[in-house]
């Protein structure tokens, strides 16, 4: 669809009409407990207000972004991509509400989920054909980072939002068992996710390395001895985090042990039921990672493993651009959970995903477009406070957004946490 002046106009005032309201984040018990009431009209009157705000937060700072990145073509894809939506579901703001009106409201959903589909991709490539265009500095970076984590955070949040309501209301199942309230699972099976997503990678790295380490799942439940841990859950969002380290820890235990590939050490998961949280910690032996490595790996821009061309993307099936480990943490966040990686150099690494056991401490984490957002597309880096300004341990740290610097971080996120 082509904006036209006029047409960019309006969605101008429209845009900055909504994004001076904040998100209201929601709980996995609020989605559940709406989600056994189902109530059409009721999803409709929210989400006609809530989707706006929600895209208006987060289009209004990929003004923000620097011009030079603007004008790669495929970030004006995505920005077209979004001013579509925009419009397109602001088109009910007053509509009257009959079947005929939640019927259109539904495939309105669905078209916009299509039409985002390849959304983190398109952005990705943007920033490579920022990168093979200009020099980009420290500042320009720390910017595309702080914008990509808030970006994607919200991607997360309008779909969670899209996918309940079109699964409650819109007859797309999508294989969902009797169980499920749209995507959540009330009793998700955290070792049944385990070793999906085990078995999936595994076949991704038999086929490329004609070997891959064997798993050992170990559980623990504090609370209910005996009794398998279960969670009110998103298997998809648990099922990406842990497809993603299974990739990464396969591929380091297979590279690390190239040479023994056929007697390579296991992937040990264990799985931990506490008072507030659940842990899913993951632990190979491929050798582990620098600690002056371990920052980046959470960077957009930084990727362990070469890209692959477009002639081999298929071929090389546990590489890519990059966005696993950053988009992973995303997920575990987003409920206010959390990704950490533990490494041992020469030996190995864990990797430790905490999710809130108890579904109403689980709180949708959601960028608010403000003031403090604004400055900080603005802000110069700060010059080093501590000596020895290199890299590793602390020093790769003196850009990281934190109170100290003027900057506020997410609700419910620690200094320790960027």
């Amino acid at each position: 669809m082509k904006i036209t002046q006029k047409c960019f106009g309006n969605i101008t005032k429209m845009l900055d009409f909504y994004s001076q309201f904040n998100p209201s984040p929601l709980s996995i018990k609020q989605f559940i407990d709406f989600g056994l009431s189902a109530c059409e009209r009721k999803s409709f009157i929210f989400l006609r207000k809530e989707l706006p705000v929600r895209l208006a937060n987060i289009m209004k700072e990929i003004h923000l972004l620097p011009d030079h990145l603007l004008r790669m073509p495929s970030v004006g894809l995505v920005n077209n991509w979004y001013a579509t939506s925009f419009e397109e579901i602001i088109q009910f703001e007053k509509a009257d509400i009959n079947e005929s009106t939640l019927d259109k409201f539904c495939q309105a959903l669905v078209k916009i989920r299509n039409r985002h589909m390849d959304v983190v991709q398109t952005m990705a490539q943007g920033v490579l054909e920022l990168k093979d265009s200009h020099d980009v500095d420290n500042q320009t970076e720390n910017s595309i980072q702080y914008f990509l984590d808030r970006f994607y955070m919200s991607r997360i949040s309008i779909r969670m939002l899209i996918n309940q309501h079109t699964l409650l209301f819109g007859g797309q199942l999508n294989g969902q068992s009797s169980r499920h309230v749209g995507c959540i699972d009330p009793v998700c099976d955290v070792i049944g996710v385990v070793r999906d997503a085990y078995e999936n990678a595994r076949f991704l790295c038999d086929q490329y390395y004609l070997a891959s380490p064997e798993l050992i799942v170990n559980q623990h439940n504090e609370l209910e001895r005996g009794n398998e841990v279960r969670i009110v859950y998103v298997p998809s969002h648990l099922y990406h985090m842990l497809f993603e380290l299974f990739k990464n820890s396969m591929r380091a235990v297979m590279e690390h042990h190239g040479d023994q590939a056929g007697n390579c050490p296991p992937v040990c998961v264990t799985v931990v039921r506490g008072k507030e949280d659940i842990c899913v910690k993951m632990s190979d032996r491929g050798g582990g990672i620098p600690r002056s490595q371990t920052d980046h790996l959470f960077k957009y821009m930084y990727s362990t493993a070469p890209q692959p061309s477009k002639s081999d993307v298929h071929t090389v099936p546990l590489a890519g651009y990059g966005y696993g480990l950053p988009l992973s943490r995303l997920y575990a966040r987003y409920f206010h959970g959390d990704l950490v990686l533990l490494s041992c150099e020469g030996y190995g690494t864990d990797a430790i995903i905490y999710l809130k056991a108890l579904s109403n401490e689980a709180n949708e984490l959601l960028p608010i477009f403000n003031k403090t957002s604004s400055k900080f597309y603005k802000t110069t880096i700060p010059t080093g406070d501590w000596s020895s300004q290199s890299t590793g341990g602390m020093a790769t740290r003196q850009f990281c957004v934190s109170p100290g610097h003027g900057h506020r971080l997410p609700h419910g996120m620690q200094a320790s946490q960027c």
